[in-house]
C-alpha cells in the first residue's frame, strides 16, 4: 500500500534518481525520501543503489605544498653536482626533498667532503615536466576532488605527507523498475489520505472528503533496536539472582587488596610464583594489616602450622610482603574477609560474591587481563562434599548447562578438591569450568579460630557467556560492536 508521500516520490523518479534533486522536487526531507524509497522497493516499484565515493581535501600542509614542493625547489637547482650545504633551504625541507628525489630515482648521492647531489637522466626529464604529486595537487586545487580520479599511489604518498585527507560518502540513487514505470503509466491518484485519526480530523469531519490510508498487515516489519544492558552485565545480574534465590548473602569489597588478604590469609606462601609481577598487578603504596591476633595466627600457620597438625611452609613470614597492595587476583579475597568477621553464633551461613578480578596475563583468544568471577562459601559444622556437589549442580543447571561432570582435582587451599567440567559439543571435549573444594584447616583455623567445614568455589563465568552466545574469542565479550550488541538475545 502506497502513501501519498510514496506516490509523490514515485512520480518524481521519472525525472531524476538523485536523492538531493528528489528532495528539491518533492519538498520532502532526505529521511522521508529514503523511508518512502524503502517502501517502494518493498513493492518492487524502485531499487535503491548505493556506492561509496571517496573525496580528497587539501590540508594546510597540502595548500603549502601545492605552491611548490621541496623536491621541486631542489630539482630546479641541480644544473651541476651540488653539495647539500649549498642548498639555500631549511635543513628539514632539504632532507624531505632528498628523500623523495632519491626514492623516485631522480638524483644520486655521493660522499666527498660532504654529500653531493647529482641529477639523473630521469631527473632531467622531470625538470621539464610536472611531478605526479604536483599534478595531483593542482588538480585537487582546481576542484577535482574524487579520489578515484587520481593515481592511487600518488594519493597515498600525499596522504602520508599529511597533505590531504580522504573522506568517504555514501551516494544513493533511487532507480525506477519496469513495474514502477508501468504503475506510473497506469495513473496515480494523489488525493490526500488520512493516516492518523486526530482531534482535528474528527472536529473538521475530514473523513467525509478524504480517504483513509490503507494498512497492509502482510507487509514486513523492520527490526527495531531497543535499549538494553550489555550482555555481560545481564549475565552478572543473572548469576547474582541465582545465588540470592538459593538463600546466599552477597559479599562486596574493593578491587584493590592487600597481599595479606589476597594471598597470605589463603595459605599461599610468599615465594609462590603467582605473587610475582608477571602474574599479578601491584599497586603503589602499602596497606595496614588487620587485627594483630589474626596476623599472628596467619604468620604461625605459614611458619610452622600453628595449632594444627600441619607443618606449615617452614619459612620466615614477612609482614612487609603482606602489606603490598595488589589488584585482587580472585574474589576469594572477600571469602577470607567474611570468614574472619564471622561469629560462631551466625553459623550455618552461606555467602557469594560477583566481581572483577585481574591477572597479568598475555591477552589472547582465551585469556584476558581482567575477568569476572563468582565466589561462594558455605560454613557449617555438618556440611560436606555431597552438599558442595549439590550446590554446584544446581548452579550449573540454573545457568542452562545440562551436560557436566565432577572429578577429583588439586587446588592449593582446598582438600578435598573438585573440578566441574562441561562438555563442549563443538570441540567434543570436556572443559574445566569451576574449581572447588573444602577449605584446608590452614585457611580456616587462623580466620575462624577453629576447624569448621567451609565449602568453597570460585568459577569465572566468561566461558559460560561465550558458550551461550557462541563466541569463539573471549576478547569479543568487550569489543562493543554495535551490530553484535543489537543482535544478541537477552540473557536466558
Amino acid at each position: 500500500m502506497l502513501s501519498l508521500q510514496d506516490k509523490k516520490l514515485l512520480l518524481a523518479l521519472k525525472d531524476t534518481a538523485d536523492v538531493q534533486k528528489l528532495s528539491e522536487k518533492t519538498g520532502l526531507a532526505d529521511v522521508a525520501i529514503m523511508r518512502s524509497a524503502l517502501n517502494l522497493q518493498d513493492h518492487s516499484l524502485a531499487e535503491i543503489h548505493e556506492r561509496t565515493e571517496k573525496t580528497v581535501e587539501l590540508t594546510e600542509e597540502g595548500k603549502y605544498l601545492s605552491q611548490k614542493l621541496p623536491e621541486r625547489k631542489v630539482l630546479d637547482l641541480l644544473k651541476d653536482p651540488l653539495d647539500i650545504s649549498e642548498i639555500p633551504l631549511d635543513r628539514s625541507e632539504v632532507n624531505i626533498a632528498i628523500g623523495w628525489l632519491k626514492r623516485k630515482g631522480l638524483i644520486t648521492i655521493r660522499k666527498e667532503k660532504g654529500l653531493v647531489l647529482e641529477i639523473t637522466e630521469k631527473g632531467k626529464e622531470h625538470q621539464k615536466k610536472k611531478l605526479p604529486e604536483e599534478r595531483v595537487l593542482q588538480e585537487i586545487a582546481e576542484g577535482k576532488l574524487f579520489a578515484d580520479f587520481h593515481p592511487r599511489d600518488v594519493i597515498e604518498n600525499l596522504k602520508s605527507r599529511k597533505a590531504l585527507t580522504i573522506k568517504e560518502k555514501i551516494k544513493r540513487e533511487i532507480i525506477l523498475t519496469e513495474k514502477g514505470k508501468e504503475k506510473i503509466e497506469a495513473g496515480i491518484d494523489l488525493t490526500e489520505q488520512i493516516s492518523q485519526v486526530t482531534p482535528q480530523v474528527i472536529r473538521e469531519r475530514k473523513w467525509t472528503s478524504l480517504g483513509f490510508k490503507p494498512y497492509d498487515i502482510t507487509a514486513d516489519v523492520r527490526d527495531i533496536t531497543y535499549g538494553k544492558r550489555h550482555f555481560v552485565n545481564q549475565a552478572i545480574e543473572y548469576v547474582r539472582k541465582i545465588w540470592l534465590e538459593m538463600g546466599f548473602k552477597e559479599m562486596k569489597g574493593p578491587i584493590v587488596s592487600s597481599a595479606f588478604w589476597n594471598f597470605d590469609a589463603l595459605f599461599q606462601p610468599q615465594d609462590h610464583p603467582a605473587r610475582d609481577m608477571q602474574d599479578t598487578f601491584f599497586v603503589s603504596g602499602t596497606a595496614d594489616l588487620p587485627d594483630s591476633n589474626l596476623v599472628k595466627r596467619v604468620k604461625a600457620m605459614h611458619e610452622h602450622g600453628g595449632q594444627t597438625d600441619s607443618t606449615g611452609w617452614g619459612y620466615h613470614w614477612d609482614d612487609e610482603e603482606a602489606r603490598k597492595l595488589v589488584l585482587r587476583t580472585h574474589t576469594t579475597v572477600l571469602s577470607a574477609k567474611t570468614l574472619a568477621a564471622l561469629k560462631k553464633s551466625e553459623l550455618p551461613a552461606k555467602f557469594f560474591s560477583v566481581g572483577k578480578c585481574f591477572r597479568n596475563e598475555k591477552v589472547d583468544w582465551s585469556h584476558l587481563a581482567e575477568f569476572y568471577q563468582t565466589d561462594g562459601i558455605v560454613v557449617g559444622e555438618d556440611v560436606n562434599l555431597r552438599h558442595l556437589l549439590g550446590y554446584l549442580a544446581r548452579f550449573l543447571r540454573k545457568m542452562g548447562i545440562k551436560n557436566f561432570r565432577f572429578r577429583p582435582a588439586y587446588f592449593p587451599y582446598t582438600e578435598p578438591s573438585v573440578e566441574a567440567e562441561v562438555y563442549n559439543p563443538r570441540t567434543k571435549e570436556w572443559v574445566e569450568l569451576i574449581g572447588s573444594g573444602i577449605f584446608r584447616p590452614e585457611v580456616v583455623v587462623p580466620l575462624l579460630g577453629e576447624d569448621i567445614s567451609v565449602l568453597a568455589w570460585g568459577p569465572g563465568f566468561g566461558r559460560i557467556i561465550m558458550d551461550y552466545y557462541q563466541i569463539t574469542d573471549i576478547r569479543d565479550l568487550y569489543k562493543n560492536d554495535l551490530k553484535q550488541l543489537r543482535e544478541f538475545k537477552l540473557w536466558m
